[in-house]
């Protein structure tokens, strides 16, 4: 066995890398994404490269399964059980609401009310039990959840964080009784102080269990089925992966999994091509998804929203969010305005060029009356052939006219406001964090990113662009080089001066043994093993946290923690960079501890990606079209980029082809070829 499989699902493909790790060879595939059944795209593209499953070590699978579930409002029936006057912590959140100037609105929780059971307990903020758990109502409250057709359950106990034990006798209850495993306790999901934020990652669990766990298991038959015999593991929205076991118990940890396998291999493509700063521009059919990576190291952010009232509290990849994909529907609105979005048509029907029924014009169909995209070698493996002028027919029908546009203007229109729109989203990660963007090199990946570079070097600022050497497929690729990570959290809440050495260590060292037991489970290599450690900390009185980094020592598996005076100077330290000043008389506070343990996954050659022998440019020409740029046509070169050498320049107009992707460098551009295949974009004067 010597292959590994990624395999990335999005909106509207899913892509899949195949890395064999015996010849260093790389092969690539792109089929669309099966709908409402996921798994059938998944199966087809590993047929497409794989004919013989035993021959495979490992698949990893970054999966939109459980954000479209969220998303669309197709999870599971599920029921709560909570503390006596607690039910309504989901509607009531943190009295927010949908239109922050609106004088009504409404938001429907994932849990109906008459599915949110009490019972009596009652556990205080110090951990101490005020009210023992009264298990007969809890399995009382079961049986009616039972009775209702409810699939899973969450149970939610005030202040669980702090002592469990109530908690902990509920859910061994309900465990007797629940025919399945889809019981989700908020002290093992997340025992967090802040009861919303709790409540919510928690029912949200139990929300997706039953969905994902499902598509999991017919995913993991298949391949067994097929003679898979090796490792199938999941990315978790953190960017690192996990065993289908934890996916199954925790999929919450899946939400916005496919982009953070992108953001992951476009930090170690950047840094082993020399660009330690690059911002991601993941673009696929639905939407551009931006993150900001700085010294090699992407930013992970502690909660996000999925939508709204749908919070999630678990570590992720900070990726920015916008609907301006291929598939993006262009339309004008009543006030003579064009919009991009965000209605998407998906793979299906898909752009107008598609001919599967779609009447709307898309970004893609855009690109493609103006030339950008082959009509006669489309993506995907399913087309033979785009329609050009029914693309140019429904442009002019619904931007066109309506603007009074002729149909190229109108394309290049289309391309204007979706390139504005990027542009926006990368601004927001860097110019509005106090980056400067032209130290930062761009990173297009996804089906169409490749297709803007030059847009978005010219709106934005960025000094240069690096296309990887599949970026259509580059999530995917994403999933094969992430490691193994586990990401513990417990709450402490406590003055520094008030805790106990001992009682930190013994709460580190737990986390530590669990998440080495986990890496152990998975029966994979890893090159090295490493622990992290963080303190929320703050002033008292301070609402705002700052991430702590500690000098922790692992040694032989034993935790060695910092002392007090460590931790305070660590304090002091970190608010002083984030905020450029100290509180001198003010009193410390931690409030959580935060473990990350991870296990590092042996990566691949990137050189192996580039291409051998002795092919010249001439050799990867395959001749010329004419491509629309602003208010002209260009007779433009076409490329084989697979097939371009190292060093290979090639200046704008030029389009380079390739499976998975079409790369778009404007006049004014000037690309070159890397030592890992590689395609690096600036400026003619920067690159002469």
């Amino acid at each position: 066995m010597s292959k590994m499989i990624g395999v990335d699902v999005g909106g509207t493909f899913t892509d899949v890398f195949v890395l064999d790790e015996a010849t260093g060879t790389a092969q690539v595939a792109k089929v669309p994404t099966s709908r409402p059944d996921q798994s059938g795209g998944f199966l087809e593209g590993i047929g497409r490269q794989v004919d013989d499953l035993s021959t495979v070590t490992a698949v990893i699978h970054g999966t939109t399964a459980g954000t479209n579930a969220l998303l669309e409002r197709k999870g599971a029936r599920i029921g709560i059980i909570t503390t006596q006057g607690l039910r309504d912590v989901l509607e009531m959140r943190r009295r927010d609401r949908p239109q922050t100037w609106g004088l009504r609105g409404n938001f429907e929780p994932v849990v109906t009310r008459d599915l949110r059971k009490e019972v009596p307990e009652r556990t205080l903020a110090d951990g101490s039990i005020h009210t023992p758990v009264d298990l007969d109502a809890v399995r009382k409250a079961a049986n009616e959840l039972l009775d209702a057709g409810c699939a899973a359950v969450a149970i939610l106990f005030a202040n669980a964080y702090a002592n469990a034990d109530n908690e902990a006798k509920a859910a061994a209850a309900v465990r007797e009784i629940w025919p399945n495993p889809h019981v989700s306790c908020s002290s093992e999901i997340l025992p967090e102080i802040r009861e919303y934020e709790r409540f919510s990652t928690t029912a949200l669990n139990a929300y997706l269990q039953p969905e994902v766990s499902g598509y999991l298991d017919r995913l993991d038959n298949a391949l067994r089925d097929g003679g898979f015999g090796g490792e199938f593991m999941i990315v978790q929205s953190n960017g690192g992966v996990m065993d289908t076991d934890t996916a199954c118990r925790l999929p919450i940890r899946t939400a916005l999994s496919g982009p953070a396998a992108g953001v992951i291999a476009a930090g170690y493509i950047a840094d082993t091509a020399g660009f330690p700063d690059v911002i991601t521009g993941d673009m696929g059919g639905t939407s551009f998804d931006v993150s900001l990576i700085a010294d090699a190291k992407s930013v992970l952010s502690p909660q996000t929203s999925i939508d709204f009232g749908m919070v999630v509290r678990t570590p992720m990849i900070e990726i920015t969010t916008i609907g301006a994909g291929g598939g993006s529907i262009a339309w004008v609105d009543k006030g003579g305005l064009l919009n991009i979005g965000p209605e998407s048509a998906g793979s299906t029907p898909g752009p107008v060029a598609y001919g599967q029924g779609n009447t709307r014009p898309t970004v893609t169909d855009a690109n493609i009356v103006l030339g950008r995209i082959d009509p006669d070698n489309p993506i995907g493996g399913k087309l033979s052939k785009l329609d050009v002028e029914a693309a140019a027919a429904a442009i002019d029908k619904h931007v066109g006219e309506p603007l009074s546009l002729g149909t190229y203007e109108a394309a290049e229109a289309i391309l204007k406001v979706a390139n504005s729109r990027m542009a926006g989203a990368i601004r927001l990660v860097s110019i509005e964090r106090g980056f400067d963007p032209k130290r930062f090199a761009f990173m297009p990946f996804g089906g169409g990113g490749a297709l803007h570079t030059g847009a978005m070097l010219i709106e934005v600022g960025i000094g240069r662009a690096i296309v990887p050497r599949y970026p259509g497929v580059t999530s995917a690729l994403g999933c094969v080089i992430a490691d193994m990570r586990q990401d513990f959290v417990q709450t402490i809440n406590a003055l520094t001066s008030a805790i106990e050495s001992r009682s930190l260590a013994d709460i580190m060292q737990r986390h530590v043994d669990e998440g080495m037991r986990l890496l152990d489970a998975s029966g994979t290599t890893f090159d090295a093993r490493d622990t992290v450690f963080e303190l929320d900390m703050a002033y008292v009185g301070q609402t705002h946290t700052v991430a702590v980094p500690l000098p922790v020592t692992v040694t032989g598996g034993k935790v060695v923690p910092p002392t007090i005076e460590e931790i305070d100077r660590a304090f002091d330290k970190a608010y002083h960079d984030t905020y450029g000043r100290l509180l001198n008389k003010g009193t410390r506070r931690v409030m959580n501890l935060r473990t990350s343990v991870i296990g590092r996954r042996p990566k691949f050659d990137l050189t192996t990606l580039a291409p051998s022998g002795t092919g010249t440019m001439e050799d990867a020409r395959t001749g010329t079209r004419q491509v629309h740029f602003g208010n002209a046509w260009h007779e433009t070169a076409i490329y084989n980029r697979l097939e371009l050498p190292v060093g290979s320049r090639i200046d704008g107009p030029a389009i380079l082809v390739q499976p998975d992707t079409t790369v778009l460098i404007e006049p004014g551009l000037s690309g070159r070829a890397d030592d890992y295949g590689n395609t690096i974009i600036t400026r003619v004067e920067e690159n002469a």
